[in-house]
């Protein structure tokens, strides 16, 4: 079995990382060049291979540096403990950023782009990102579940439908047209409707909506 060389930190490894991200958000993966990422990085190859054995490494490496920091805005907030219906807001609104980001918008479309060459990739982005995001809701819901807050019985399903409202419409016309096609009152808009959506199905103190009620 290979084993993955690991990745060496050192005094100029964010300066590396910041250059290939440039690069790879720019070019791809396969279109980017090793040459191109240590001129953008402002660092000899030799210093950009004595951080990363391959560009595969270094790919991955700018995925979890980015994903982690964008996921860790919403996990900070799900650890506030105030009542879901005052939380829940926000929490929809940071998702909602992110996935129409100018950076979410491009990691998506990196990641689908090299998903049949390099499987492993998409993997690690989804991991990173999405998988990520939606262990960390499932523990809030579990957590309002326990006050008394919400009634879920599926709670990775809540989980998936609160994501999905957060990004209804907004996210295919981020990735189709543009991430400047969408206006701040459209992106309240969807969020508030999302949040709406979702205390409707699922708050303990609201009655169930038809889609929830069992046939």
């Amino acid at each position: 079995m290979t084993k993955t060389l690991p990745v060496i930190r050192g005094r100029k490894f964010l300066q590396v990382i910041e250059g290939a991200r440039a690069i790879f958000m720019r070019d791809g993966f396969e279109g980017a060049t090793v040459d191109d990422i240590a001129r953008q990085a402002g660092v000899s190859k030799a210093t950009l291979y004595s951080y990363f054995p391959d560009k595969r490494v270094m790919f991955k490496e700018v995925f979890r540096a980015d994903l982690s920091r964008e996921v860790a805005d919403a996990g900070a907030l799900l650890q506030v403990d105030m009542p879901v219906d005052q939380i829940l807001p926000f929490v929809v609104s940071i998702i909602s950023a992110q996935l129409v980001s100018e950076f979410g918008v491009q990691m998506y479309r990196v990641s689908v782009g090299e998903a049949e060459r390099f499987p492993g990739l998409a993997r690690e982005y989804y991991e990173s990102g999405p998988l990520l995001m939606r262990q960390q809701l499932v523990t809030y819901l579990q957590r309002c579940v326990g006050r008394g807050e919400l009634r879920i019985d599926d709670m990775e399903l809540a989980a998936d439908q609160l994501i999905s409202l957060a990004s209804a419409t907004v996210r295919n016309q981020a990735l189709f047209i543009g991430v400047n096609s969408i206006d701040k009152e459209r992106l309240l808009a969807v969020c508030a409707g999302a949040v709406r959506m979702f205390l409707a199905c699922y708050g303990a103190e609201k009655s169930t909506c038809c889609c929830c009620t069992e046939h």
